[in-house]
């Protein structure tokens, strides 16, 4: 998962992204120049939504719902991408609402450019930071989300070094 590119993706994003071997890529906004997508869009199936910086890309929905199933076609998770959903570590009530009505578990959402990984309530909130420019501190990173035995795993990468990404005092 990415997000938050503004037209330069870092130089390292597409390769690391690629070793790591996406089932699929979820880009949650600001893409920017689209030409970026067509990059994410030779490694793996890509979903993008717009983010408020891309009015270059108005086929892009403004919101998706992706259903992660198994190999029957059942339906083992559905993910909820938007561009805006938190406010600080919670969901704004509009984007909890909307998960909650389309019956996501997982709010995948970009557009602050800070790596999360939390929860509220029932849902779990995913921001892959930003994988474009460095915005004040924060670091150039994208996510990765694997679901395994009913088991729902979630990190980032560093863009700059290719090691999983934690936060300041966690490492």
């Amino acid at each position: 998962m990415i997000a938050d590119t503004h037209s330069l993706p870092h130089p390292h994003s597409a390769r690391l992204v690629a070793e790591n071997r996406p089932d699929a890529i979820l880009h949650a906004g600001d893409i920017g120049d689209l030409e970026v997508l067509e990059r994410f869009r030779q490694i793996a199936p890509l979903f993008a939504i717009r983010g408020n910086i891309d009015v270059r890309g108005p086929d892009l929905p403004d919101e998706l719902h992706i259903d992660l199933v198994d190999e029957t076609d059942q339906n083992l998770l559905r993910i909820l991408l938007l561009h805006i959903a938190v406010a600080g570590p919670r969901l704004r009530a509009d984007a909890a609402r909307m998960a909650r009505t389309c019956g996501a578990r997982v709010v995948v959402c970009g557009h602050s450019h800070v790596p999360f990984i939390g929860q509220d309530r029932d849902l779990m909130i995913f921001n892959p930071g930003s994988a474009g420019p460095r915005r004040f501190h924060l670091p150039i990173v994208f996510g990765m989300m694997t679901l395994q035995a009913n088991k729902l795993s979630a990190w980032h990468v560093d863009c700059e070094t290719g090691d999983r990404w934690l936060p300041p005092g966690m490492a």
